[in-house]
Formats: C-alpha cells, structure tokens, sequence
C-alpha cells in the first residue's frame, strides 16, 4: 500500500500562516501538519509516501517522491489527484489531504476496507464542529450511508442534523480498479469543469453515475484545519489537553516517524 498527500493549493483561507509556505508546513503543537501526517502514515505501516505540490513547492522536502500539479491556481483537487495517476494505476494508494491530523488506527481501518474505492467518515464529529463553529450546521455537509456500507449521499448543504450521519474526513483509498473507474468518468468531462471539481462533488457524481464508494466509520478524534480559527481551535485542543499523544501511537511492531 502506498499513500499520496494532496498539498497543491496554497490554502488561503489561512490568512498569514500561509503568506509564504504552503498550509502543509503549518505548524500545530510543534509539529509541521504534513509531519503530523507522515507520522500517522508510517506507524500505521506505510512506507511508500509520495506529495502532490504545487503553491512554494520549492519548500516540500525532497525526501518524498513527488508529483507537480503546475496548474493549482486554476485547478481543483481532483486535478491534483490525477497527477498521481502513476501510482493510483498501478497499487492500492491511501490518499490524504494535508491538512488534516488522524490517527494511524484510521488508516490501518481504511486500508483494511476491501472495496474498490473506500473513504473514511467520522462518527463523532459534531464536537469538533460545535468548537470550530457557533452552528455547526454552518459548515456541515450531508453525509449518507446505506446498510451495506454504501454512500448514499454526501457533500450538499446540510439543513438538519438528521441529513448527517458522519463527515467525511479526507481521507480516501483507491484500488487500480477503483482508479480506473474514476478516470473514465473524468475523461467524460471538458477541462473546464475538471478544474472547477472538487473532491465530494466528484465522489457524489461517482455515486449518481452507480459507482460503489465504501464508508469505513471512524470513531474518536480528528482534525480538519480549513481556516485561521480552525488552527488556533486545534493547536489549543492538542497543545493543553495532551489529546495529540494518540495520533502518533505505532501499531504492534510498527514506529511512528515525525521528520520529513
């Protein structure tokens, strides 16, 4: 199993912390995001790590195998998953945002998943939500999974809590024959609205064009650091409540690994 983190955008939202780095290299509790995330990746037994840049690529080490996307300003995630193409062709990929922090339990959860294409949702959101937001349903999205393990639904505007059964976390695994799949629904598209596409809008086309994504829940803590609030919410949540101890616990005969 390999993994790919997607780092290609600059993040914006994050005001000055990203002025000149790319939001990867955000620090929280002392540790660089994508470090929080190679930790997790490696104690959960990958070794095979690979980055897609894009925003001061300049700056990401060079330690990891890399894949550019040249066009992040007028692109989207999607098109930043598909410059991995190399490597989701060819071998099952655990593929991460960077900028979320998880557990190595999580990972070990979704890899185990033997669909074709699997995300991980987290059941116990909405704490996280009601610290980062005065109404979490401001930013929540619906989430849906049928009995078989199926997503139904996901990435619409909330509008009650009974519309979200978890959120989805960020975190995706793709089998080739997964990949595959995806790849023929994209070249369906013009490059115009590839560009404009971004991850849940893609998985809920997927999901509307009869393609099976799995939903492996995940319970316990995780964060997602979109914006300036959401860093200050988690660096104190981690930072004073020793709560980011677990994040980086290695699996039996495993290490966990924090350098990049």
């Amino acid at each position: 199993m390999k993994a790919i983190i997607l780092a290609a955008g600059r993040g914006s939202r994050m005001g000055k912390l990203t002025d000149d780095q790319p939001k990867c290299l955000t620090q929280l509790a002392g540790r660089a995001l994508l470090d929080w995330q190679i930790g997790a990746l490696r104690a959960a037994g990958i070794e095979e790590i690979a980055i897609v840049r894009g925003y001061r690529k300049e700056l990401l080490p060079d330690s990891l195998r890399h894949f550019d996307n040249d066009h992040w300003q007028q692109s989207n995630m999607v098109v930043s998953l598909r410059c991995a193409s190399e490597w989701l062709s060819n071998s099952p990929c655990i593929v991460t945002y960077s900028d979320i922090v998880f557990a190595p339990e999580t990972i070990q959860l979704l890899m185990a998943s033997p669909a074709a294409i699997a995300i991980s949702y987290n059941t116990e959101w909405r704490a996280l939500w009601e610290a980062r937001f005065e109404d979490p349903l401001a930013d929540a999205e619906t989430f849906a999974v049928e009995a078989d393990g199926r997503i139904a639904d996901i990435g619409r505007r909330a509008q009650s809590m009974d519309e979200i059964q978890g959120q989805y976390m960020g975190l995706l695994k793709f089998e080739p024959k997964g990949w595959e799949q995806v790849e023929t629904y994209l070249k369906t598209l013009a490059p115009t609205e590839l560009n404009r596409l971004d991850m849940t809008g893609l998985l809920q086309r997927l999901i509307s064009n009869r393609v099976n994504i799995h939903g492996v829940p995940v319970p316990g803590m995780w964060y997602e650091i979109d914006t300036e609030s959401d860093w200050s919410v988690c660096e104190k949540e981690i930072s004073t409540t020793g709560k980011g101890h677990w994040l980086l616990k290695p699996k039996p005969g495993g290490r966990a690994h924090d350098s990049h």
